[in-house]
Parts: C-alpha cells; structure tokens; sequence
C-alpha cells in the first residue's frame, strides 16, 4: 500500500507541478499511514493470541510479521 501511495503522490507531483515540499510531506503522510495499519493489523493479532487457547502461538507470529514489514 505504501509504495502505491507514493506513486499516487508521484504522478500527482507531475500532474499537477508541485513544489517539491509538497512531495517530502506526501511521502511522510504516506509511511504514517502505512505504519498505523500495520499497528493496527498487528493489534487484531495480539488480541486473537490473548482470546484463544488453541491458538498455539500463530497469532503472536502473524504480529511479529506484520510490525517486520515497517523495518524493510
């Protein structure tokens, strides 16, 4: 989602001849955006881990995985 977000702000900043401040704030709203839905994501998982018994730690893992995703 990030990197299409970029694009969208790319083609915008072509588009529609932005300054390039307008483009460095695009981008940071971006990573923002996909750093909150990653969380978010990654909060369902932990609360799955805390509900279920059986879960035998997969949801942990899923939460792990999503939050790695930011460090790439």
């Amino acid at each position: 989602m990030n990197k299409e977000i970029i694009e969208i702000a790319r083609h915008a900043d072509r588009e529609w001849d932005c300054d390039r401040d307008m483009f460095e704030w695009l981008e940071t709203f971006a990573k923002l955006i996909a750093e909150k839905e990653r969380e978010e994501c990654a909060k369902i998982c932990d609360e799955l881990s805390k509900q279920y018994f059986w879960d035998d730690g997969y949801s942990v893992e899923c939460a792990e995985a999503i939050r790695a995703r930011g460090q790439e």
